[in-house]
């Protein structure tokens, strides 16, 4: 092995053997510096280096350096209550408060119509089946939501002498009769209105004039009758465009108001012929119910079946045979009445 010699050490400037970096801290006083002194005032207080204590807001008295720090406890949202739907507003219920007028009951009787406060004829209870059914599809109509559509039943025939005004008013005798219903029996026969000749009712102001004139309130045109639940409303004046009156958007507005918050009353409108003129089929378009009557020994096929396309608008046409004689089980309705055995 060959000798090393050990690392010169550097010459010595001064005699104390110091070296230069040294001197250098003594000259500058370096030792004396220590640590960097924090003011008081940026000094944390003891709790806010607690573990989970709690920082109190300016102003408000600091808690014991020795309470433990509670966690609040997460707000319970309220509960969401559905809002109320607003209560229906009650609709007054239309009265027909006019004068009442006497039915000519020999007039009734004269022309073969129900007689009020007559016995059970045939006549009686062939009307007694056709009302039950109308009223027993107009309530399916109303629950089915057709509204006042459902309450509204259009008579008509497909040409003039088939028995039209003759089973309107027969039909709305027979409702009268109900114990929990009432009828409206409308003659919108604007050209040739029937109906009260046929009860021998006096005229006034009816369906056109409240149509025509907004200032009628169509409620004031009606006439009582002495039959209880049994109301007339006449065609009124006569005008040559009854059509576009009945086509205008004020007809939806009368017709609702006869049955405004009176579910259980039935309009029968006597109509003109569907065939004959035109008011057939704009009345088709605001009734539930259209019966359409055909006189055994007039009416053609055609003649129906044109009729029918016309009151198309209706949803629910039924036909009505009138003037029929022959019965296969040699009886007749109302016959069982009379027997005694």
């Amino acid at each position: 092995m060959t000798e090393q010699s050990k690392i010169p050490v550097p010459p010595q400037v001064d005699g104390d053997g110091s070296s230069s970096i040294e001197r250098a801290t003594r000259s500058l006083d370096l030792a004396k510096l220590g640590g960097l002194a924090i003011p008081a005032e940026l000094i944390p207080p003891r709790r806010v280096l607690r573990r989970m204590e709690r920082i109190e807001p300016e102003g408000v008295e600091p808690a014991s350096e020795t309470t433990p720090f509670e966690p609040c406890a997460p707000p319970v949202p309220a509960p969401f209550v559905t809002p109320a739907a607003p209560a229906a507003l009650a609709v007054e219920p239309v009265t027909f408060n006019g004068p009442r007028h006497r039915i000519d009951r020999d007039l009734l009787r004269d022309q073969g119509m129900i007689h009020p406060e007559g016995g059970v004829t045939g006549l009686l209870e062939e009307f007694r089946i056709v009302k039950r059914q109308l009223l027993l599809h107009a309530r399916e109509l109303r629950r089915s939501g057709m509204g006042a559509k459902a309450q509204r039943i259009l008579i008509c025939s497909p040409l003039p002498g088939e028995g039209k005004t003759y089973t309107s008013v027969n039909l709305a005798l027979s409702i009268a009769a109900e114990k929990e219903s009432e009828v409206l029996l409308v003659d919108a026969d604007f050209a040739k209105p029937s109906v009260l000749s046929t009860l021998g009712l006096p005229g006034g102001k009816g369906l056109m004039d409240a149509l025509t004139d907004p200032s009628i309130d169509v409620a004031d045109c009606v006439i009582g009758t002495d039959i209880a639940g049994l109301y007339v409303l006449p065609a009124g004046s006569m005008t040559n465009s009854d059509t576009e009156h009945l086509a205008s958007s004020r007809t939806a507005e009368v017709l609702d108001r006869l049955v405004q918050g009176a579910p259980n009353r039935i309009v029968i409108f006597d109509s003109p012929p569907a065939l004959a003129a035109s008011p057939a089929a704009e009345l088709a378009k605001y009734a539930g119910q259209a019966v359409l009557v055909a006189r055994c020994d007039r009416t053609g096929q055609g003649s129906l079946e044109d009729a029918v396309s016309l009151l198309s608008a209706c949803p629910n046409i039924q036909l009505l045979l009138n003037g029929v004689h022959f019965s296969p089980s040699g009886r007749r309705f109302g016959s069982y009445y009379g027997y005694r055995g």
